[in-house]
C-alpha cells in the first residue's frame, strides 16, 4: 500500500469559520493478479474403446502428433489413465465436453475427465 498526505480545505472563507486545513491519508492498493488455476485433462481406460479412436482423439483435440499420441494411449492402457495435456478451467472443460460428444457420436464409452493440478 502506498500512503499518500494530502491537504483538505474543510471551511471557506465565507462562512465565518475562515480557512481551516487538515491532513488526510488516502491510500491507494495496487491490485495483483493472480495466475489462473490450471487443470489436468485425463483419459479413462475402458475395455471397448479402440486403441486406434483414442490415438485420434489425442491428435484432434490435443494436437499430439502420432508418436506422441501413441504413447499417452498405451500409458491409458496400461495404466488406466493418462494425461492429455494441462489447461485453464475454461479450456480443460471445452476439452473434456468435445471429447466425450465426439466419443459418444460414435458410439464409444471413452471418459474423458479434468481435475484442479
Amino acid at each position: 500500500m502506498i500512503a499518500m498526505p494530502v491537504r483538505m480545505q474543510q471551511g471557506s472563507e465565507g462562512d465565518g469559520g475562515g480557512p481551516s486545513r487538515g491532513t488526510s491519508v488516502i491510500t491507494r492498493t495496487k491490485p495483483k493478479t493472480k495466475k489462473p488455476s490450471l487443470y489436468r485433462v485425463l483419459l479413462l481406460n475402458d475395455d471397448y474403446t479402440p486403441m486406434e479412436f483414442v490415438i485420434h482423439i489425442l491428435e484432434r483435440f490435443f494436437q499430439k502428433d502420432r508418436e506422441e499420441a501413441t504413447r499417452i494411449m498405451l500409458h491409458v492402457h496400461n495404466h488406466g489413465v493418462g494425461e492429455c495435456g494441462v489447461f485453464t478451467y475454461e479450456v480443460a472443460e471445452t476439452k473434456v465436453t468435445q471429447v466425450m460428444d465426439f466419443a459418444k457420436q460414435h458410439q464409444h464409452p471413452l471418459q474423458c475427465v479434468m481435475e484442479k493440478k
